[in-house]
């Protein structure tokens, strides 16, 4: 009964509607509702919803004009780094040649392990400084230098000696953040849009600077698997496919000077050394600007033959240098 009375009391409160006034508050509603249809219509449409365009950019061309009077290739011997370099980029043309005043110059070496240098893991740092000190000399607005690590990027540069190396000869080290990195077309085989370190674009210039060593998959890391150290994101999937790769990354950098280190040389268990036994004295310097044909010079202080190098041919194919090193231009000497 008390039920009863809730409800007969809130049907007192509420009276019934007339037939009339029941279809116009309906169409009341039904108007407001495709008002508010059509309003949602107007604010969002059926066109689907724009993301954000990423800008893709490609690395320029940083090689210098041909000089058919001058060497592709000098090869320097002797027992002191910073006299050899010297040598080998004068054998070239000079330095002035590679760096004109006012340039931004960014220099690549091998910086990927938390070694020492004695363990030939990493490039020297003697021939970094001496290389920052010939910019410098030159006339470099600035001299970068940078490195995507595999260890400890900060480890990595002060173990090496190289950032010692780097502020005594006027330079900096640059070492890319999460937020350093730029999509880039690299138009390769392998190597589609990727993630570039940004120095690549914000220079006039690159040398690189690689160093002699073994390694477990590509049999050996010189002046082209050297710019692995390029790019960032998931490099370990280039394993797959890692000769087509290699020959991805030369052609899409391209240096305008490689001189390599083998000064030491890592003979066995690389890319990351560690063992001194593994290690022995090359007391070379090697400036070129044909990568292909100064990997293929490299591979006798490993023992190697270039049939035993898939990528060399590959470049070759591609147009990036030449295999037959000696139908080059390329002169020896030594230094004191």
């Amino acid at each position: 009964m008390a039920e009863r009375r809730r409800v007969e009391k809130c049907h007192d409160t509420q009276p019934l509607l007339s037939r009339r006034a029941f279809l116009g508050r309906v169409i009341g509603v039904s108007a407001g509702a495709a008002g508010l249809a059509g309003g949602g219509y107007w604010l969002h449409g059926d066109e689907p919803m724009r993301t954000p365009e990423v800008l893709v950019r490609r690395i320029k061309d940083f090689r210098v004009a041909p000089d058919p009077l001058r060497p592709l290739m000098a090869v320097v011997r002797g027992a002191r780094t910073t006299p050899m370099v010297q040598e080998a980029v004068e054998k070239l043309g000079g330095i002035s040649r590679f760096v004109a005043r006012g340039d931004r110059v960014l220099l690549k070496p091998n910086v990927g392990w938390d070694r020492q240098p004695e363990q030939a893991a990493n490039t020297g740092p003697e021939l970094v400084g001496a290389v920052v000190q010939m910019c410098r000399e030159a006339g470099a607005a600035s001299v970068w230098v940078t490195d995507v690590s595999l260890n400890d990027p900060r480890r990595c540069f002060v173990r090496s000696g190289i950032e010692t190396a780097v502020h005594a000869a006027g330079g900096q080290v640059r070492l890319a953040g999460r937020e350093d990195f730029v999509e880039t077309d690299m138009g390769g085989k392998v190597l589609k849009v990727w993630p570039v370190a940004r120095f690549f674009h914000e220079v006039d210039k690159v040398i690189n600077l690689p160093i002699v060593k073994h390694h477990s998959l590509s049999a050996c890391t010189l002046s082209m698997k050297n710019w692995y150290g390029v790019i960032g994101g998931q490099r370990n999937r280039l394993h797959q496919a890692i000769h087509d790769s290699i020959v991805d990354l030369a052609t899409a950098v391209r240096p305008t000077l490689t001189i390599m280190d083998a000064t030491r040389v890592l003979k066995r268990n690389g890319p990351t050394g560690g063992n001194l036994a593994d290690v022995a004295r090359g007391e070379t310097i090697i400036a070129s600007l044909d990568e292909v044909a100064l990997d293929s010079f490299c591979l006798g202080f490993l023992d190697l033959l270039p049939d035993a190098v898939p990528f060399l041919a590959l470049a070759q194919e591609r147009g990036l240098g030449k295999v037959a090193w000696r139908e080059l231009s390329v002169v020896h000497s030594q230094v004191g």
